[in-house]
Protein backbone atom coordinates (compact mmCIF):
# COMPACT_ATOMS: atom_id res chain seq x y z
CA UNK A 1 0.00 0.00 0.00
CA UNK A 2 1.67 3.55 -0.97
CA UNK A 3 1.81 6.05 1.36
CA UNK A 4 0.08 6.28 4.56
CA UNK A 5 -3.17 4.34 3.64
CA UNK A 6 -4.17 0.92 5.15
CA UNK A 7 -5.15 -2.16 4.11
CA UNK A 8 -8.35 -1.80 6.03
CA UNK A 9 -9.29 1.47 4.28
CA UNK A 10 -8.91 -0.24 1.08
CA UNK A 11 -11.54 -3.36 1.71
CA UNK A 12 -13.65 -0.32 3.22
CA UNK A 13 -13.87 1.20 -0.20
CA UNK A 14 -14.36 -2.28 -2.34
CA UNK A 15 -17.20 -3.21 0.26
CA UNK A 16 -18.57 -0.26 0.26
CA UNK A 17 -18.51 -0.12 -4.21
CA UNK A 18 -19.61 -3.44 -4.13
CA UNK A 19 -22.72 -2.66 -1.56
CA UNK A 20 -23.61 -0.01 -4.16
CA UNK A 21 -23.26 -2.39 -7.27
CA UNK A 22 -25.69 -5.01 -5.36
CA UNK A 23 -28.03 -1.99 -4.15
CA UNK A 24 -28.21 -1.24 -7.86
CA UNK A 25 -28.12 -4.76 -9.02
CA UNK A 26 -31.57 -5.35 -6.79
CA UNK A 27 -33.50 -1.86 -7.93
CA UNK A 28 -33.10 -2.89 -10.86
CA UNK A 29 -33.99 -6.59 -11.50
CA UNK A 30 -36.18 -7.13 -8.46
CA UNK A 31 -37.28 -3.17 -8.30
CA UNK A 32 -38.19 -2.13 -11.31
CA UNK A 33 -38.93 -5.82 -12.87
CA UNK A 34 -41.15 -7.42 -10.17
CA UNK A 35 -42.14 -4.74 -7.57
CA UNK A 36 -42.44 -1.83 -8.88
CA UNK A 37 -43.81 -2.97 -12.74
CA UNK A 38 -47.71 -1.87 -12.04
CA UNK A 39 -46.43 1.62 -11.63
CA UNK A 40 -44.10 2.19 -14.18
CA UNK A 41 -46.23 -0.03 -16.75
CA UNK A 42 -47.98 3.32 -17.98
CA UNK A 43 -44.27 4.66 -19.25
CA UNK A 44 -43.45 3.47 -22.97
CA UNK A 45 -40.02 2.76 -23.50
CA UNK A 46 -38.50 0.86 -26.55
CA UNK A 47 -41.75 0.00 -27.62
CA UNK A 48 -43.00 -1.28 -24.65
CA UNK A 49 -44.12 -0.42 -21.15
CA UNK A 50 -41.25 0.24 -19.17
CA UNK A 51 -41.51 -2.19 -16.39
CA UNK A 52 -41.43 -5.20 -19.10
CA UNK A 53 -38.72 -3.78 -20.38
CA UNK A 54 -36.52 -3.71 -17.78
CA UNK A 55 -37.95 -7.31 -16.55
CA UNK A 56 -36.41 -8.35 -20.29
CA UNK A 57 -33.63 -5.77 -21.43
CA UNK A 58 -33.32 -3.25 -19.32
CA UNK A 59 -31.99 -5.40 -16.50
CA UNK A 60 -29.09 -7.06 -18.73
CA UNK A 61 -28.15 -3.75 -19.75
CA UNK A 62 -27.96 -2.48 -16.34
CA UNK A 63 -25.92 -5.68 -15.69
CA UNK A 64 -23.35 -4.99 -17.92
CA UNK A 65 -23.10 -1.47 -17.49
CA UNK A 66 -22.52 -2.14 -13.91
CA UNK A 67 -19.66 -4.47 -14.93
CA UNK A 68 -17.82 -1.71 -16.30
CA UNK A 69 -18.47 0.44 -13.97
CA UNK A 70 -16.92 -2.18 -11.06
CA UNK A 71 -13.94 -2.77 -13.35
CA UNK A 72 -12.88 0.97 -14.16
CA UNK A 73 -13.54 2.21 -10.38
CA UNK A 74 -11.72 -0.58 -8.97
CA UNK A 75 -8.72 -0.39 -11.64
CA UNK A 76 -8.72 3.36 -10.23
CA UNK A 77 -8.77 2.46 -6.01
CA UNK A 78 -5.79 0.06 -6.93
CA UNK A 79 -4.15 2.56 -8.24
CA UNK A 80 -4.65 4.75 -5.55
CA UNK A 81 -3.96 2.15 -3.11
CA UNK A 82 -1.10 0.95 -5.01
CA UNK A 83 -2.35 -2.54 -5.66
CA UNK A 84 -2.51 -2.51 -9.45
CA UNK A 85 -0.96 -5.09 -11.47
CA UNK A 86 1.45 -3.57 -13.75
Amino acid sequence: MSGNKSPAEYWKANVRIISICMAIWALVSFGFGIVLRPLISGIKFGGTDLGFWFAQQGSILSFIALIFFYTWYMNRLDREFGVDEQ
